[in-house]
């Protein structure tokens, strides 16, 4: 087995925007993490909107509008 084949492994120290801190093992030093577990609307129950670097507000821009709209439904003549 060669010697080299591992990668290095580092205690590490996980920051959220949050606030959150955890201390973990990874190849990574010192990850900044956008959503972590204490944040994300999964495990606490309630409904929050992320946008993340303004990307609703860029598709606002090109297309117009972020509400969905829906199409009136066709109505087709059957004739039985």
């Amino acid at each position: 087995m060669k010697e080299q084949g591992h990668p290095t492994v580092y205690e590490t120290t996980i920051t959220c925007t949050c606030g959150a801190v955890y201390q973990t093992i990874s190849t990574v030093q010192n990850l900044k993490i956008g959503i972590c577990a204490g944040c994300h609307p999964y495990f606490t129950g309630e409904q929050r909107f992320i946008d993340t670097a303004g990307r609703v507000d860029k598709f606002a821009q090109r297309y117009g509008s972020t509400r969905a709209r829906r199409a009136a439904p066709k109505l087709s003549d059957v004739s039985a």
